[in-house]
This record gives structure tokens, sequence and C-alpha cells, in this order.
């Protein structure tokens, strides 16, 4: 079996692995899953899920299908901290070697909706044409490469809590160094607000 053959077959499986997972397969599962192997390989990890496991860190950048391939390819994990949630909106995962600094951000190609089309202009579904062609697109016309450098705080990095302290408004426990100073108070980001929700009235449910 040559190269391209056994990167065939490791597509196929990691995609079925990634539709299970995910529930369906659909357009975003493929480009998330492709999106991946290549930011995996661009970066020199071989092992995600084992021996490279503790050397790996990616930023997802949407909250949409792909995010779900990038962590069935890559085995991150918010649980983990191992995966970063960026919420720029965009198509796009950064993808870190801790151990050389190696980092590369790969971002979809717009264009790439339109030359699916080409690829399957009988099929006047749009999401099936580009299910079907996203599969054999290569790479070059499903993204682009950006070499970045990635610098990560010591209280973003996997393991345990580094710190962990009170707030002086709602008694919450913080971790990690995100709380608040504020007008000589710590605070949670919440009670600092806004934050994503509001307090009823009467705090028990």
């Amino acid at each position: 079996m040559n190269n391209r053959e056994q990167d065939n077959k490791d597509f196929d499986r990691l995609l079925g692995e990634s539709a299970r997972i995910h529930g369906h397969l659909c357009p975003g599962q493929v480009l998330g899953v492709k999106m991946s192997m290549l930011g995996l390989r661009e970066i020199g990890i071989s092992d995600p899920k084992g021996k490279d496991r503790k050397s790996l860190i990616v930023f997802v950048e949407m909250d949409r299908c792909a995010t779900d391939a990038v962590q069935s390819v890559t085995g991150c994990s918010l649980g983990h901290r191992t995966m970063k949630f960026m919420d720029y909106g965009k198509m796009a995962a950064t993808f870190l070697n801790l151990k050389t600094g190696k980092a590369v951000r790969v971002i979809a190609k717009e264009e790439s909706r339109q030359r699916a089309k080409g690829y399957f202009p009988e099929i006047e579904n749009k999401y099936t044409a580009q299910l079907k062609a996203y599969k054999i697109m290569p790479d070059a016309e499903l993204f682009d490469l950006m070499a970045v450098t990635v610098s990560i705080p010591p209280e973003d990095m996997p393991g345990r809590p580094l710190d962990r302290v009170t707030c002086d408004a709602c008694g919450e426990q913080v971790q990690d160094m995100r709380e608040v100073s504020k007008d000589g108070r710590t605070l949670c980001r919440p009670c600092a607000g806004p934050g994503y929700y509001t307090r009823p009235k009467c705090d028990i449910i």
C-alpha cells in the first residue's frame, strides 16, 4: 500500500469515527477531518491519541460540525484543556505542537464551496455536492495554511488548577486566575459584569 492509499484509508476510518460521534455525516465533518489531518501532519504529530497526546493543543474558531470532527480526530477536548474555543465565527483551527513550538492555522477557503459544485454539477442539492466533493478535493483547494506563533500562559495549560479564590460577591469559587479585581474586591467575571446570565431575585431554584 502506497502513501496515498494509506492516507485515503486513514481518512475513511477517521471520517467514519467522526460521523458516529457527531451523529451524522455532513460537509462540516469532512472539512473538520481533513483540516485535522493536514494540521497534525504540518506540525509533526503522528499519534495524537497515543504517544503525542501530551504534545498537542488545538484552538478552534467555530462552534459548528467541524469542531466535533477536530475533537474526534485529535482527541483534544475542553475537559482535558487541550482544546481551546475561540469564538471568532471562522472555519479555522490552529494546531500547536507543545514540544517543538510549531503551530499552523488551517483556514477553510470560502471559494471551495463554489468549486465543490463544479465537481458534481449534476447534483442540485449544494450540501450533497459539497459532501461528495470535499472528500476528493485536494487540500490546496480546500484550505489555506498560516504559520503562527502561539503563547499559552501557565493558567491555560492542562493539569490541576494553579489557583482557586472565592468571589467576594456571590461566594462561588473561581479557578485558574479568572477572577477580576474591582474596587478593591475579588470578583468572578459575571459579578464584575456583565455575564451570559442574570441572577433572579431569589438565587434558590
